[in-house]
């Protein structure tokens, strides 16, 4: 069960992957081959522990600010004055990382020894580092490189092998319509697909022979598990002795340790754990917890800090198994928390398990962390994930971050570690299960904007809490996506269930396509430009080459984030409501919009997937609306969609072709408890609710032309309808003055 939301490659992707150099950095993989800002390191600092009582001679401190944005360039970049989010310093530059590429003798040598050699000891290593004037540690961190080199590749194999079926099936099955106004261009598309599919092959069967792990011919661990062979099916630990150095024994050791931890985490209760009588949440107490763990005081050997730790416990729709394969399936754990994850990879498998349930599964994975707005920067982790089986009713999925691994991989990325973390999963036998989630973190401390201040150093903003409403909703939303007895009223303008579930996992590529544009991911560079209203306005903009899910050109994105003394519920309401929407939308033209669909997606009030009309003198124009809201973020995202292929969705038809760009808010809460002079319509809760923090994003196509440049007049057009748009919406509120 699932919506599939994966999406062809881009061509900054491929590009990278046709660059002659095999040992590009790690971060070359994630940033489009671009530069990456270095991350300085400063002393530690002794701080108080929060709620652990009193001072202690060598303690981190117990808030986070999270590591700065990576950067790309492209070749569209609009020059213009560069992004600071900090209050300081803002003139300063920072140097651009330089990126060790190697020289055809050096490639030539390495790949020699690993052919010999596949697993090199410390003295042949010296040796090789000696010959080619090459540290010690890049020898190690080679091989590590070019396996996230072949995962990704293979990835964009499966997507290119997607796209040339999804351009065979030109019509739809279900009315025998085309799906697609490109047919004249279907030859050339499928002829490219396949020159670049045979690229992608002989580069990944030249990657397996570098790293010597997989020799030519013999399958991946991605390919290995669907062939059901016993010996393809042994696990990386199998095949060498230790990975960075750590033998298979002391991994083990390592994720049951944390195993243990876990556990003690999600049970215990005071004194490890005390509820804040100010906001009900429960808050770590250090000092217990260091003792309660032997925690050793290390901070001498780590730049300056700060520890986030949060816990929450509800109870999911879903079932045991899926939900386990959720966690350990990189593709689906990327779906279920799309607002969350901008970026994800298996890097490697070290142990498949027992059998299909995942039970013993160890891998090492690396993620980027984001919120919805450029304006705070992204999260880099990597750690190691294991999947264990406690009980006939529990399981536990559990992350922890490895010095060892850290040690070898690019220092400017290691700006994040998971110590123990993850959930505990108790099967509840009615379809549902209950999930107890820890979240502890240690993250390098760095400048966050003043707006989103609160928010992320009291732990909110990638906390249990968020994770847990997010995976809440994502559950609901697949419930009612299968079921069959859906109530009329819960499905008003929709005939069939087909047209229901076509209309519905647009709506969700929609969403998905929307947090991936928003974020302050390594994928989009952002640039702040000027407005005449004063606000605070990015843009970025980016090119599709061949994705039949969005225009083919040049794409425009402007985002702004603003604080509003509304509280998060009322402004949601406000911008989902099609009777309003003519209050905000300067595209209406005044004009109103009317429902002619709606569809339920979830229990609480608002999660609906809407089709929009507005009419007006020269024409009409639909609107597709999907409107979400949890416990800790709300999202209203829109995009205009072309009425006939909007019809033809309706009836069930292939909804994978219809090109859509969403444009939409994201809204969250200010990370205050109480706040005065805040609007909203529940009066008890005046005292307790904080304002808003309001992004919206607004997406257009400049240029059909892929080659096109990006012009100042598309720029000042997006600059001047995200400041209209902002405006409206203070105006209606009453907060002009925020």
């Amino acid at each position: 069960m699932g919506v599939d939301m994966s999406n062809p490659p881009t061509s900054r992707t491929k590009d990278f992957f046709a660059s002659p150099a095999l040992s590009l950095s790690l971060a070359g993989i994630f940033r489009d081959a671009g530069d990456a800002a270095a991350a300085g390191s400063v002393d530690v600092e002794e701080g108080d522990e929060g709620s652990g009582g009193g001072r202690r001679e060598g303690t981190v401190e117990n808030s986070s600010e999270n590591s700065g944005p990576a950067r790309s360039r492209s070749d569209d970049e609009f020059d213009g004055e560069q992004d600071d989010d900090g209050d300081g310093d803002k003139n300063k530059k920072k140097k651009r990382k330089k990126y060790h590429r190697h020289t055809a003798e050096q490639i030539k040598e390495m790949e020699a020894l690993f052919k010999e050699y596949p697993h090199p000891d410390e003295k042949q290593r010296q040796q090789l580092s000696k010959q080619l004037g090459l540290a010690p540690r890049q020898a190690i961190q080679e091989r590590h490189e070019n396996s996230l080199l072949k995962s990704e590749m293979e990835k964009l194999r499966e997507d290119n092998k997607a796209l040339r079926e999804t351009i065979k099936k030109a019509c739809c099955p279900n009315c025998s319509h085309a799906t697609t106004s490109r047919d004249a261009t279907m030859t050339t598309e499928e002829q490219q697909i396949r020159i670049e599919n045979a690229r992608l092959k002989a580069e990944v069967e030249k990657l397996r022979t570098v790293i010597g792990k997989y020799p030519p011919g013999t399958a991946s661990p991605s390919t290995s598990c669907l062939a059901g062979n016993d010996q393809e099916n042994r696990s990386s630990l199998d095949f060498y002795p230790g990975i960075f150095g750590l033998q298979k024994s002391r991994i083990m050791e390592i994720v049951n340790q944390a195993t243990d931890e876990l556990q003690k985490m999600a049970t215990a209760s005071d004194p490890l754990w005390i509820r804040s009588v100010e906001t009900g949440r429960e808050i770590l107490n250090y000092d217990e917890y260091t003792r309660e763990f032997s925690i050793e005081n290390s901070n001498e050997a780590r730049p300056r800090r700060s520890i986030e730790a949060s816990r929450e416990t509800g109870v999911v729709f879903i079932d045991l198994p899926r939900l386990v394969q959720s966690f350990m399936d990189v593709n689906q754990w990327k779906e279920m928390f799309p607002c969350l994850i901008s970026k994800a990879a298996t890097v490697d498998v070290l142990s498949h398990g027992d059998g299909a349930n995942r039970n013993g599964t160890v891998q090492l994975m690396f993620a980027e962390l984001q919120m919805l707005t450029p304006m705070v920067p992204t999260r880099e982790v990597y750690f190691v994930r294991y999947c264990k089986q406690l009980n006939a009713d529990q399981w536990a999925i559990v992350d922890v971050s490895i010095d060892k691994v850290e040690d070898n991989i690019d220092t400017s990325l290691v700006k994040c570690r998971k110590r123990p973390s993850g959930c505990i999963i108790e099967d509840q036998s009615d379809g549902h299960c209950k999930v107890t989630w820890v979240e502890h973190l240690e993250c390098h401390k760095s400048t966050v904007h003043t707006m989103y201040r609160a928010i992320v150093n009291s732990g909110l903003a990638f906390g249990a809490r968020h994770w847990m409403a997010t995976l809440q909703l994502q559950c609901e939303r697949l419930v009612f996506f299968m079921a069959t007895n859906v109530p009329t009223k819960d499905s008003s303008g929709v005939a069939t269930l087909a047209g229901r579930k076509s209309i519905l996992r647009l709506a969700q590529r929609m969403t998905s396509s929307f947090c991936r544009a928003l974020g302050a991911s390594s994928y989009h560079t952002w640039t702040k430009v000027s407005s005449k209203s004063g606000d605070d306005i990015r843009v970025a903009s980016r090119k599709n080459l061949n994705d039949p899910g969005e225009p083919i050109g040049v794409i425009l994105c402007a985002a702004s984030s603003v604080w509003l003394p509304v509280s998060p519920h009322v402004l949601f309401d406000f911008l989902r409501d099609e009777g309003r929407r003519n209050e905000w939308d300067i595209m209406s033209n005044g004009g109103p919009a009317q429902s002619i669909a709606n569809l339920a997606k979830g229990q609480g009030r608002g999660n609906a997937v809407t089709i929009q009309t507005m009419k007006s003198k020269e024409n009409s124009m639909w609107i597709l609306q999907d409107g979400c809201i949890n416990g800790y973020e709300s999202m209203v995202v829109y995009a205009p969609v072309d009425i006939s292929g909007m019809q033809s969705v309706m009836t069930g038809c292939d909804s994978s072709n219809i090109a859509i760009l969403p444009s939409g808010f994201s809204i969250l809460p200010d990370g205050l408890e109480s706040r005065p002079l805040v609007i909203t319509s529940r009066p008890e809760e005046k005292s307790t609710e904080g304002g808003s923090l309001l992004t919206i994003a607004f997406q257009i196509l400049t240029n059909s032309s892929p080659t096109a440049k990006l012009t100042t007049t598309s720029v000042d057009s997006v600059n001047t309808i995200i400041s209209c748009t902002l405006q409206n919406i203070k105006t209606s509120l009453q907060c002009d003055d925020a």
